[in-house]
């Protein structure tokens, strides 16, 4: 902590905290990272970091902040150590129980809001909703829709439930294996979605520490011999559980496009449209059960 005498104000903190994380995250990400913490910590807005930098932060808020800042350093991602994550203009509580909402995700929930806004009675599946960021979002801009969410994790569960019940969403959410789903006697949903783990584990010498480190593997990882296990199983449930003329929604790994694609025309899915997320790698799939 800074030993100036008098209480360090906003402005110094802020360069203060860039200074201290730049060595490990770069300059870019260091401010980034700077102005979530001054953010969540303190309540500065970017606009509070310019107009009222000589305000003054106390001594409690400031031991929080750089408690966050010495997290960071030993590799803890930003997220988690603020303790939320911002996905589709919303801020959601997240902990190592889940894996932190990525910005190329919103892409999904794009397809979905701009294909089936203005419909008030659909209902809608998550599975492997982690921390509720889809469903909550989807909830969020598709008003009077039915919304269930599933995970195989309790941890995660606990999480999704209380950001729902935060952002005063009204999700379902239920314990189920993605693997072991039971198709529905009867079809029940317009929309299914899902965002299932994808990295095959001969990708992983390639990832960033702090994703290997402390996002939960299970979440992330599939078996190099059965990368779409997820997908398979998912789609074999569709099959069944959506409606005619329903869709199915996924977000992918680029590099099992193809087999996707295959995959689900093989099960008898129909308009597969395949997208780049705002990278321009290849995202997401969607497809369509026909109608009958």
């Amino acid at each position: 902590m800074m030993n100036n005498k008098s209480q360090p104000t906003i402005a110094t903190v802020y360069r203060d905290i860039i200074s201290r994380l730049s060595p490990s995250l770069g300059d870019g990400e260091s401010r980034a990272a700077a102005r979530v913490i001054m953010e969540d910590v303190r309540g500065a807005t970017p606009t509070d970091l310019v107009v009222n930098g000589d305000r003054t932060v106390e001594p409690p808020t400031l031991g929080r902040i750089y408690d966050i800042v010495a997290r960071i350093i030993s590799g803890e991602p930003v997220q988690y150590a603020v303790g939320s994550a911002r996905f589709y203009g919303i801020d959601f509580t997240v902990t190592p129980d889940v894996l932190i909402p990525r910005p190329e995700t919103e892409g999904l929930v794009d397809m979905i809001v701009s294909q089936w806004s203005g419909r008030d009675d659909l209902r809608v599946l998550d599975c492997g909703t982690g921390s509720g960021c889809i469903a909550i979002a989807l909830a969020r801009n598709l008003p009077f829709s039915a919304i269930d969410a599933i995970d195989i994790s309790n941890a995660a569960l606990k999480v999704a439930e209380e950001n729902s019940r935060r952002l005063k969403t009204s999700v379902g959410f239920y314990r189920r294996d993605i693997l072991k789903l039971t198709p529905p006697d009867a079809p029940l949903y317009d929309i299914i979605v899902s965002n299932p783990p994808y990295i095959a584990r001969d990708e992983a010498a390639a990832m960033d520490d702090r994703v290997l480190g402390y996002e939960p593997a299970d979440a992330l990882f599939v078996p190099d011999d059965n990368p779409l296990i997820f997908y398979r199983a998912i789609s074999a449930y569709a099959v069944k559980a959506l409606k005619a003329g329903g869709r199915l929604y996924f977000e992918i790994n680029p590099r099992f496009r193809d087999a996707m694609t295959a995959m689900l025309a093989d099960d008898g899915f129909t308009d597969i449209d395949t997208r780049r997320d705002y990278l321009g790698r290849y995202r997401f799939v969607s497809a369509s059960k026909p109608a009958i």
